[in-house]
This record gives C-alpha cells, sequence and structure tokens, in this order.
C-alpha cells in the first residue's frame, strides 16, 4: 500500500517526497540499526543479511530519488543509472566513495547519493524539495556531472572521458579505489579500453582504479552494440584487453521463476527474496574486485541487468524523459509508488551513505583537498643574446620541463608522437619514457615520467586528468594532432573554472604546426586548432600562448606552471628561429598581451602601417614587407602577440566567474598606444579568430592575413604563400590601407 503524505517532521530532509510506502518484510529486525556504526567507514561484513537488506534499501531510495528528480523537470537520464545502482551501492556501502563516471548521463544518480550522505548541504540543498528545485538549474544541479558539485571528482560529458581521471586518481593516490562506472553504450568508443591498456602497460602496479560496466543491453535510442555477446565473450574481451580479474553479475541467473524473456532482466521485478539474493551476490562481486584492484590486480566488475530497471520504463525508452512525463504522468506515478519507502527506511540510508567512506563524500574524497606538491623554486631560465644564432624554442622550454620533473616526480609529460620529433628529446633524457623495456639508446624505462602512448585522447586525457586532480602535467602534441585531444582538455579547463579548489592549470605544448609540416602535405597541417582555443578564450580562464621564440618560450612556460585552475596553450615552433626578445620584453609581453618588435616612425610619407603578428615563422614574411615599406618612407610597427586573452575587453571575457579569476586585461589607453598607426594589419598562420581580441578594439583601417587551406609544399614559405601569406601581398594591401 502506498500513499500520499506530509512529511514526518523528525525527517526534515524528507520534504518533497510525495510517496511513502509500507515496511519492507523483516525491517523491524533488519531495518532498525544503520549497519555502518558510528565511527566506522563501512559495513563490516558483507555477507550480513542486514548489509545485503540495507544495501537494498538504499538502491531502491537512489531509483526513487532519481525518478522524483528528474520528473519534477520533464528532463534528465533516469535510465542508465538505474541498471547499474546495486553496484555503485555496494561500492559506497564497502566504503568507496571516491567514484568517477564515464557516463555523464549517471548524473542524477550520483546527485542523489550526494543528496543522501548529506554532500549537497553545502549547496544549500537539504531537502528532497531542494533537489527537485535545482536539479537543471543554474547554480544547481548541471544535466551532467560537473566539478562543482560537492562531493563528485570530477565532470561527466563527452564519452570515453572518466577512465582518464580514474587512472589520473590512482596515480595520484595508490592506497584508494577509484572505481568509474562506464556505460555498454560507450564501450563503443575506441579511447576507453586503449587508454586503459596502454595505462596498465606503463604502470602495472597501479591497478586501483575500477571499471564497473552497466551492461544494460541498449544505448541511447535502441540496443548497444555489445548486446548480443553472451557472457562467455563479454568475459573472453575484458581478458583480451589485459584484465586479471573479469567479474560478472548477471540478473538473469536470480530470475528463478523464468517471467522474463531475454537475456536481460530488471531484478526489481524479482519476488523480494531473490531481490535479496541479487543484491548480496552483488555486494559480494564488489567486494571481491575492490579487494582485487587493490591488491594488484587489474579488475573489472560488471553488472548484467535490464536499462531503466526499477524506474518507469525499460530498454532505451528508460533513458531519457520527455515534456509529458511529468509528476502526474502514470508511467513515473506508478514507478515512484513501486519504490517508495517508508519514512524509517529514509533515515536508515542516509544514516548508512553519510557514514561511508568515513564521512559526507564533500568532507572526505581527494578532490576536496589540495594535493600537496613539492616546491619548483626559480627556474633556471637561460637569456640567449639577441644578436646570437638561431635557437630551436621548444628545445630551450624542454630544459625547464625536465628540471621540473626532476624535482617533482609525480609529473608526467605526455606525447602520443615523440618528445624528440617535436624538438624535445632532451626531456626524454632527463626523465625517461615510461616502458617495460629498459633501453638506454631510447632513453627509456619502467620508472620514467614521459608518457608516449599513441593515442592524443589518451595523451590529454592523463595530463589533464593528473591537473584536474591536483597533480602537475604536460600535455605535448604536434598541433596537426591534437584535435584528437581537445575535447577532454576543453572538459577539464570548463570544470577547473568552476571548482572550488585551486589547483594547477592544465598546460600543453603544441609544435611542429602546420608551417613546419609542408612536406607532409594537408594531412598534417591543422592550425583550425586554433579556431578552437580563440573560442575558448572568452570562458575566462584559457590562454593560447604563442611565444616567438627561445627566450620567450621560457617565460611563457614559467609562468603558465605558476597558475591555477587554468588551460595554458602554448604553440610553438621546432625550428631554430632568430632571437627577437629579451627574458624581461617576454614577461611584458605575457603580462599585456605583446610586445612591439619594432618601431620605425615615417619619413616621407609620415604614414604608419602596424602589423599585429600571431606566431613565430609568420614574422618572417612581415618583417621582409617592413623593410619594402620602409625603404618607401613609410612608419612601420610589429608587435607580436603573444598572450591574446589579455587584449580582450573585460566584457568580452567569463572571467569573473571562473574559480581563481583573472581580470587582467590591457586598458583602452594602452591598447591604442600599442596598435596606433594609420593602419592594421593582422597576421597569423593559423585561423584568423585569434585575431579578434585586436579586431574588435582598433578602430584604424585593417585587414587580416590568416590560414586558408592546406597543401603539399617543400618549405614553409611556400605554404604560407599558398595562403597569400607573403611579403609581396603583405605590402600590396599595406599600401592600399594607407591611402
Amino acid at each position: 500500500m502506498t500513499v500520499a503524505v506530509e512529511s514526518p517532521s523528525p525527517l526534515a530532509f524528507t520534504e518533497g517526497i510525495q510517496y511513502f510506502g509500507d515496511p519492507w518484510p523483516e525491517f523491524e529486525t533488519l531495518g532498525q540499526r544503520p549497519v555502518i556504526a558510528q565511527q566506522s567507514q563501512a559495513i563490516a561484513d558483507s555477507t550480513d543479511r542486514a548489509a545485503v537488506y540495507q544495501s537494498l534499501l538504499a538502491a531502491d531510495a537512489l531509483r526513487y530519488l532519481v525518478l522524483q528528480m528528474t520528473a519534477s523537470k520533464s528532463s534528465g537520464h533516469p535510465g542508465g543509472f538505474a541498471s547499474c545502482v546495486e553496484a555503485y551501492v555496494a561500492l559506497l556501502m564497502l566504503g568507496h566513495k571516491n567514484v568517477f563516471t564515464e557516463v555523464g548521463h549517471h548524473a542524477p544518480g550520483f546527485y542523489a547519493a550526494m543528496f543522501m550522505d548529506q554532500s549537497l548541504e553545502e549547496m544549500g540543498i537539504t531537502t528532497v524539495q531542494h533537489l527537485r528545485d535545482r536539479f537543471r538549474e543554474r547554480h544547481g544541479l548541471l544535466g551532467h556531472l560537473s566539478g562543482q558539485i560537492p562531493g563528485l571528482l570530477g565532470p561527466a560529458g563527452p564519452l570515453g572521458q572518466g577512465q582518464h581521471f580514474a587512472m589520473a586518481a590512482a596515480l595520484l593516490h595508490r592506497n584508494r579505489l577509484f572505481p568509474f562506472t562506464l556505460g555498454d553504450g560507450g564501450l563503443g568508443e575506441p579511447y576507453v579500453m586503449s587508454s586503459m591498456g596502454h595505462f596498465h602497460t606503463a604502470y602495472p602496479q597501479v591497478t586501483n582504479f575500477l571499471p564497473v560496466l552497466a551492461w544494460n543491453g541498449f544505448s541511447q535510442e535502441h540496443h548497444s552494440m555489445v548486446s548480443t555477446q553472451s557472457n562467455e565473450a563479454m568475459t573472453a574481451y575484458w581478458k583480451a584487453q589485459g584484465f586479471d580479474t573479469v567479474i560478472l553479475v548477471d540478473a538473469k541467473a536470480f530470475d528463478r521463476d523464468g517471467e522474463q524473456s531475454g537475456p536481460y532482466v530488471d531484478s526489481t521485478a524479482f519476488p523480494f527474496e531473490q531481490r535479496l539474493a541479487f543484491m548480496a551476490a552483488v555486494l559480494e562481486a564488489a567486494q571481491t574486485a575492490a579487494q582485487s584492484a587493490l591488491g594488484g590486480r587489474l579488475t573489472v566488475l560488471i553488472l548484467k541487468q535490464l536499462k531503466g530497471a526499477g524506474v518507469h520504463a525499460r530498454g532505451a525508452k528508460s533513458h531519457n524523459l520527455y515534456a509529458h512525463h511529468t509528476l502526474d504522468n502514470p508511467e513515473i506515478v506508478a514507478a515512484l509508488k513501486a519504490r517508495a519507502l517508508p519514512p524509517q527506511a529514509w533515515e536508515i540510508v542516509r544514516q548508512n551513505l553519510s557514514r561511508a567512506g568515513g564521512g559526507p563524500a564533500a568532507k572526505t574524497v581527494v578532490t576536496e583537498s589540495v594535493l600537496p606538491l613539492p616546491e619548483i623554486g626559480p627556474l633556471p631560465l637561460e637569456e640567449f643574446a639577441i644578436a646570437g644564432e638561431p635557437k630551436v624554442a621548444t628545445t630551450a622550454m624542454g630544459a625547464l620541463v625536465a628540471k621540473v620533473g626532476q624535482i617533482d616526480r609525480r609529473y608526467l609529460v605526455t606525447n602520443a608522437d615523440g618528445n624528440a620529433a617535436s624538438g624535445i628529446g632532451n626531456i626524454n633524457q632527463a626523465l625517461k619514457i615510461i616502458h617495460p623495456t629498459a633501453d638506454d639508446d631510447y632513453f627509456q624505462g619502467p620508472n620514467g615520467q614521459v608518457y608516449e602512448p599513441l593515442s592524443e585522447d589518451a595523451c590529454a586525457g592523463l595530463a589533464a586528468g593528473l591537473s584536474l586532480l591536483g597533480g602537475r602535467a604536460l600535455w605535448c602534441s604536434y598541433e596537426s594532432f591534437a584535435i584528437n585531444g581537445l575535447p577532454i582538455l576543453q572538459t577539464v579547463t570548463q570544470a577547473m573554472a568552476e571548482l572550488r579548489r585551486p589547483t594547477p592549470s592544465i598546460v600543453t605544448l603544441y609544435t611542429a604546426g602546420a608551417l613546419e609540416q609542408g612536406r607532409n602535405g594537408w594531412t598534417h597541417q591543422r592550425p583550425e586548432v586554433e579556431n578552437y582555443f580563440a573560442a575558448m578564450m572568452r570562458n575566462g580562464n584559457v590562454y593560447p600562448l604563442f611565444p616567438i621564440d627561445a627566450n620567450s618560450i621560457q617565460v611563457t612556460y614559467e609562468w603558465a606552471l605558476g597558475t591555477h585552475n587554468k588551460g595554458m596553450i602554448i604553440t610553438a615552433s621546432k625550428s631554430p628561429l632568430p632571437l627577437r626578445i629579451t627574458l624581461a620584453q617576454a614577461r611584458q609581453g605575457i603580462e599585456t598581451g605583446a610586445v612591439v618588435l619594432q618601431d620605425v616612425p615615417g619619413t616621407e610619407q609620415g604614414k604608419v602601417l602596424t602589423f599585429a603578428v600571431i606566431g613565430d615563422m609568420t614574422l618572417i614574411p612581415v618583417f621582409e614587407a617592413a623593410a619594402s615599406l620602409e625603404a618607401e618612407g613609410y612608419g612601420v610597427r610589429i608587435v607580436s602577440v603573444i598572450n591574446p586573452r589579455r587584449l580582450y575587453r573585460p566584457s568580452d571575457v567569463a572571467w569573473e566567474s571562473c574559480s581563481e579569476p583573472d581580470g587582467v586585461f590591457l586598458n583602452d589607453s594602452r591598447f591604442e598606444a600599442l596598435f596606433a598607426g594609420d593602419a592594421l594589419i593582422g597576421v597569423t598562420g593559423g585561423a584568423s579568430a585569434m585575431l579578434e581580441p585586436i579586431l574588435l578594439r582598433s578602430s584604424l583601417r585593417r585587414d587580416v592575413f590568416a590560414w586558408k587551406r592546406g597543401e603539399t609544399t617543400a618549405s614553409a614559405g611556400e605554404l604560407m604563400a599558398f595562403n597569400g601569406i607573403t611579403a609581396e601581398a603583405l605590402t600590396k594591401r599595406a599600401l592600399e590601407l594607407l591611402h
């Protein structure tokens, strides 16, 4: 029997629960006292009937909250989490609260758990009504997980990312377990298994991350592509991927009456004793999986149960709520009544989940405190003479990276295409490539600090994950290949903007840009990557940085290393290039956004053309054009744009809402002085959008020279010419603008 009642006054947190049910069988003996005692962090015995009973209570409580929360907004995703909730609850009851997810659609379940363990009280969410009101609202509970939610360790959005966070956490905290839920729809993402495989090869002793596969037979709108596999085939698949221990619990084995057809069944439809038997099996499996993972064996826990178990629909139809799924919808009402618990049961669940893991997740998980890091101290910058021979900028930065890695032994450098190919082989020499085969010729060995899987996603994922979780890391990539790692970089930088604690910025180094890849043709020319970061600059915590020589790149890295909660995107060439500015000038360029390289007043003509230049190689045709214009009596000012984010107006950028906000922008008077002249030409070897801060503010007659399309060429100069970036073209357009 279920009835609509008002919340009992002693249980204020239940305000907003629409339906309470009768006590379950044996509640008077198994549900009177929390099985996680005060001052305890977990159940004492996973085989204890009361522990199984109360774990099942928690599973249904979370199902209820997920459905009421999502239906209150007729929006959200209840089905996927509902199919794996027994596994999630089992891990919590065993004291493992550092849980990530690869599935953003599991967000309502994680929010429900954080509510029940009192973590959300830090957001002022103290009742179920608050939970309903603030779901999918600004300053509330986002539709997908975010690191700003108390108790949640990381964001979840695009599929294929959760394992990176779990592996990064496992690397930083060797004595804790980091499970992450994984959907069988997301299992089709190519990066999930390959990244775990490379990580395990590099770090065979780091097994304290635990994939928890929700094998429910369905993706978002259809059957999952692994829905036809047998249990034996799924087990063999994970074994083939290097997993030592594969633990699979199939709800079908507990359908003793055989009332449900098909390979995927709903355990909530079982008779009560069978529900308890299923929960007991999951609890035992979670215990075994946790011990295995913490004991040095690569382990996966698989829960096979029909998608939507215990909510309003089954299969793919349970994935998403639509406008008609209100709290008055008959399907929603029926499902809520079926999951309704008595008030006393809600209190038991709350006490257990609040005590599990040593307290609310908002107080106990690893991301709720700042990770102590070694002090780096002053970096050994080397000032190269301006008139000296050309130097490779990336090599100069590599020397500093090596120093940081030698001080901070947890510092990790990732690169899919090889550091040596980017002019930073000195990093390998100092820190060594992580590889099970020791070989001095290749600077590799099992205890290195350079992580080199042939996957940009794996490189970006682990580096970004380490930064998000409080460590230092550097992702290096060819600009042309970085595209495959950008989604997780974007996820992490956005999460950093929301974090409630400082964490080291994620630093990247993109080398061998399109201009250096002429002979390889358009397949290796992807400067549109810069468009990605040009858009992200407006987030407020993303900084594309363009050092122009071996001096400025050292200052750029030094600055990036000392920042927090930001994305620092350094782009530089691996070719020897002239030294153009001092260390002091570079610091000025970082702080103000740009630095003047040349300022020649006009003579006979009197007019001045200003070049605003992004990049290092693009300066070559610009200086040639300047010489031609000066020969005709025109003045030329060449301004190198090193930190374009500084050149926006404060109102252009969402900096005030960022964690660790940076409100430093070049004011109008200084901008006018820096880009003074009679006409302006913006020049970049990449995307024109990166010049937007200047084009928005300049009132001069102006034009832009930028990348158009890739082609196979013999040199960088020929490739620039193909895109119209030549001294002749620049000179011609300058004269047109000046007249």
